[in-house]
């Protein structure tokens, strides 16, 4: 803003001279006193000027709606809500999402830099505001091979960028409670820059936390339960309540909201499909829980707005006050919260649904042809074990965390493992696809429900090997190579025959269609997940298998390298001891 812009909002904000815009007839949420007042809005060059008695140049009647500010979700990678930066921001705005906080850790740990610098380019082509944070963690360890590997170094150009406004979860916790060398480099360099650092610390608790809050760690969103999160308050942390398309925590941790302690609650998806969207919608979705469970709705408000905008030092937004961004989302009431209208700069951009400007995408060719897979055949799947009993990875529904479980299972005259199905066990392979190691990793996993077919990902948080799941090796090698052809995203097959599939040509991740078409994919592959191929109800088929093999949340999960047990941080045998107690 220049002297002469300045100088134009003063006069405006004095009333001497009339706003380019006035909305009449609203509430408006004041998220500093926590009450909602009635007037008039004057908006001047993209601002807010005031609130009064005011006239401009256009009116807009609100016909009794609320106006709140813009939603800021906290925490999101829009890489797992299968879209580009572009589209996302075309089905979030109409949500009133105005502003996100995007950790692209996804596309980085497959095409590196690169991967950094489209997204950044990307996120021009929408209205919504995207700020990002620095991947902090490629890889996230040492336990598997990824498409990168950025060093404190790596990190240290891109972390003076404007647009970035610090670095992103620190999945790798164990190696911050440890002080880890590398690790201390990239906290150091975050903290010199005077740029924050959010966390990922599921499970963490007593010396451990402390010593994960002592590096100066901002945030978390990863607490299972209330008392997770209590801990990270005390700490001086911000907590992020999550309720995305997977990991939906926030109706339990909404009771450990107080009057208290509210100011340092924020609202994130984390991951968020189109599916979820269009059915669910964005944060209304989270505010609707917020005021079911009983929480005043201005806290919860605060929650998707100010709060995060004061966690992330956004200062130019997250309230209706003089001076700051005309980021504006008019709802019809404090219990289904409807989005009717947003404005992003005082200009009207959805309405009633709808996005109104023009998508505008921006080259992806370095985000392609991201697949480099040595020798991969259906000889590879074949998993020989030297006694029946074995660890299972046990999943919970609704939840990333899985249990390490142990069973008995049958086995073949070779003594390899041959699918009962009488028992919901069947065989996982994360097949390494970044530098042609030909790593093919195999475990044992209960709970997915699966009885025929296959489900093959080129998803596999956070260094995206290709995972598989099936109770036979012939239709998960055959859902691996159609996997292969269409370079990445998600197949479905059962008897060496395709039953849905859905491309990811952008590093396998992300399409280059537009939501709709994503979403139409995703319920057809939802609905022939469970009916065709038997996937457990309770279990979305999509989001919980791309979580089975991240490293850093317990208790068992499995990499390119092997079967690693995250609580003990190291590899173990797929075959579990005669004696369950050694």
């Amino acid at each position: 803003m220049d002297k002469i812009e300045l100088k134009h909002l003063i006069d405006t904000a004095a009333g001497r001279v009339p706003a380019d815009l006035v909305i009449r007839n609203g509430l408006i949420a004041d998220v500093y006193t926590g009450r909602f007042i009635r007037g008039d809005l004057a908006i001047c060059g993209g601002l807010i000027a005031g609130v009064g008695g005011f006239e401009g140049k256009l009116t807009f009647d609100a016909q009794g709606q609320y106006v709140l500010p813009g939603f800021i979700d906290s925490h999101i990678h829009i890489e797992s809500c299968f879209v580009g930066p572009e589209e996302l921001g075309r089905l979030l705005v109409p949500h009133g999402g105005t502003t996100i906080i995007a950790d692209p850790h996804e596309i980085v740990n497959v095409c590196g830099i690169a991967g950094l610098d489209y997204m950044l380019r990307a996120a021009a082509g929408t209205l919504m505001d995207i700020k990002f944070m620095l991947p902090s963690c490629v890889p996230v360890t040492s336990f598997e091979h990824t498409g990168a590997i950025l060093d404190a170094k790596d990190l240290e150009g891109p972390l003076q960028d404007p647009r970035i406004l610090g670095l992103g979860e620190f999945m790798n916790f164990p190696s911050v409670v440890l002080g880890a060398e590398e690790t201390l480099d990239k906290i150091l360099l975050a903290n010199e820059q005077g740029k924050l650092i959010d966390g990922h610390s599921p499970g963490l608790q007593g010396y451990g936390l402390n010593a994960y809050a002592a590096s100066l760690i901002h945030t978390d969103h990863e607490c299972a339960a209330v008392e997770d999160m209590q801990e990270r308050l005390s700490r001086g942390m911000y907590v992020m309540l999550r309720q995305g398309s997977a990991c939906r925590d926030l109706p339990n941790l909404v009771k450990g909201v107080t009057p208290q302690n509210s100011r340092r609650c924020l609202l994130c998806s984390d991951d968020r499909q189109p599916k979820t969207i269009f059915e669910q919608g964005h944060l209304e979705e989270h505010l609707r829980i917020c005021v079911e469970a009983g929480l005043d709705p201005i806290t919860a408000i605060q929650m998707a707005t100010l709060n995060a905008a004061e966690c992330f030092r956004l200062y130019d937004r997250g309230g209706i006050a003089p001076g700051l961004r005309a980021d504006l989302v008019l709802v019809n009431n404090l219990k289904e919260f409807r989005v009717n209208q947003v404005l992003i700069k005082g200009d009207l951009v959805a309405e009633e649904g709808r996005y109104l400007p023009q998508v505008s995408r921006c080259d992806d060719a370095a985000v392609r042809r991201s697949f480099h897979v040595k020798e991969f055949s259906r000889e590879k799947l074949r998993l020989p074990l030297s006694r029946d009993k074995v660890y299972v990875i046990d999943i919970q529904p609704k939840s990333v965390v899985t249990g390490k479980g142990i069973a008995a299972v049958s086995r073949n005259a070779a003594g390899e493992f041959v699918y009962d199905p009488r028992e919901d066990i069947v065989k996982i392979a994360v097949v390494e696809r970044h530098r042609y190691t030909g790593n093919v990793a195999l475990g044992l996993i209960r709970g997915y429900g699966i009885r025929r077919g296959a489900v093959a990902l080129s998803i596999a948080h956070d260094s995206h090997n290709i995972i598989a799941i099936g109770p036979e090796d012939a239709d998960i090698a055959f859902a691996v190579e159609r996997l292969l052809d269409q370079g990445g995203g998600a197949v479905l097959a059962k008897d060496r025959t395709v039953l849905e599939q859905m491309p990811l040509p952008l590093g396998g991740l992300m399409s280059d269609r537009s939501g709709e078409w994503v979403d139409r994919k995703l319920v057809s592959i939802h609905e022939i997940a469970h009916k065709v191929l038997g996937v457990n109800r309770q279990i979305e088929p999509l989001m919980t298998l791309c979580f089975m093999s991240l490293p850093v949340i317990p208790k068992l999960k499995l990499t390119d390298r092997g079967l690693f047990d995250v609580e003990g941080f190291t590899f173990i045998p797929v075959e579990a001891p005669a004696d369950p107690g050694l």
